[in-house]
């Protein structure tokens, strides 16, 4: 029984993945009218999502499974508190209007079972973390470098011709398409990656049905999504969308060959971002959606490992004394921030000692 609750959790995850991340990689097409039917949009991006999960997840899958953490970590107990605890931070993070990682939620809560058996791979985590650092800085230069090209007079004169819009528009699309695939050879793992380090499937057999139902729930779920994502990039010229695209969709394509889950939505935000510095200048540098990100990257993978470690020794270790601490540690930390937030108090001498000092 256990088995299937947790093959069912991970699939449920991956619907939720496909639903969310994967469907928002053809708003610019859609949201830019270049296909205007959001079926066909939506068809497009679950058949290249499930291609790339199929050919090109499996090195992401086998870094979840078995490259932070010993694969016999993932006892089948361990796997579905893993795969619980990722679905869970997501949950709680949409309740308090957080957007997380997928892939970083999905590292924590490995993470967080390694931490209660002393098996983390320190220097294969810091690789992935550094990856996370470096990617989004990567992407913010790029699209700076794009940007200035674009304004160059040529292809400022090229892009502003009629026929250019012959070019821009399949060009937006294979863009889009591209960052699907790259999507699906990226985030399929945080899904199946627990269960085939557990055994409950064969990597193969992982990326397949994770592939399957991360393409469902791009195609079922992801319409609102991709409107959202398309109406807030409307603002964006259609050579624009093309190096946000094409930016996020070469790095994590580059990391899923090195089997590093990356960010992809840090990812394209930092596109953006690099696109409104090179018009704007370091204005757009103190807008909230920069502080977000930054938050997001703290609070996704801490969140599920604290809940993967506390989840692990309370059902399966039955060991409540660390929890105790985590608590006595979470109080202390929000009595200083209730503290560091309140005024300081005036200091007021006594009426007698004003009196006798008046004398």
């Amino acid at each position: 029984m256990l088995p299937v609750i947790a093959i069912s959790i991970g699939l449920f995850f991956a619907f939720n993945i496909g639903a969310s991340g994967a469907a928002a990689t053809m708003g610019i097409a859609y949201g830019s009218g270049v296909i205007k039917n959001r079926m066909i949009a939506l068809g497009l991006c679950a058949v290249t999502v499930f291609f790339g999960a199929w050919l090109g997840g499996g090195e992401v899958v086998k870094t979840l499974g078995s490259g932070i953490v010993p694969s016999d970590t993932f006892t089948v107990t361990v796997a579905v508190i893993v795969l619980a605890s990722a679905a869970l931070s997501l949950f709680l993070a949409n309740l308090f209007g957080i957007p997380l990682s997928t892939s970083e939620v999905a590292v924590g809560s490995v993470v967080g079972a390694g931490i209660v058996y002393h098996s983390v791979f320190l220097g294969k985590l810091l690789w992935i973390v550094s990856f996370w650092l470096l990617t989004p800085v990567v992407a913010f230069f790029i699209a700076i470098a794009a940007a200035k090209c674009l304004e160059a007079k040529v292809v400022k004169n090229w892009v502003t011709k009629p026929h250019a819009a012959k070019f821009l528009a399949p060009a937006v699309i294979i863009m889009g398409l591209f960052e699907a695939f790259s999507a699906g050879m990226n985030n399929v793992a945080n899904a199946v990656g627990p269960l085939v380090g557990a055994g409950l499937m064969e990597t193969g057999e992982g990326v397949l049905w994770g592939g399957l139902f991360v393409a469902l729930g791009a195609f079922f779920l992801g319409h609102r999504v991709m409107e959202t994502n398309g109406k807030k990039i409307t603002s964006l010229k259609l050579e624009e969308g093309c190096v946000i695209s094409g930016t996020g969709a070469s790095i994590v394509t580059a990391a899923s060959l090195f089997g590093i889950p990356v960010p992809l939505t840090q990812i394209t935000t930092s596109s953006i971002i690099g696109i409104g510095f090179a018009k704007h200048g370091k204005a757009v540098l103190k807008k909230s959606i920069v502080v977000q990100m930054l938050t997001v990257w703290v609070v996704s993978p801490v969140l599920s490992m604290v809940l993967s470690y506390m989840m692990i020794l309370l059902l399966v270790e039955q060991n409540f004394y660390p929890i105790v601490a985590l608590i006595g540690v979470l109080i202390s930390v929000l009595g200083v921030l209730f503290l560091l937030k309140r005024p300081a108090p005036a200091l007021t001498l006594p009426a007698d000692v004003g009196a006798e000092n008046k004398r």
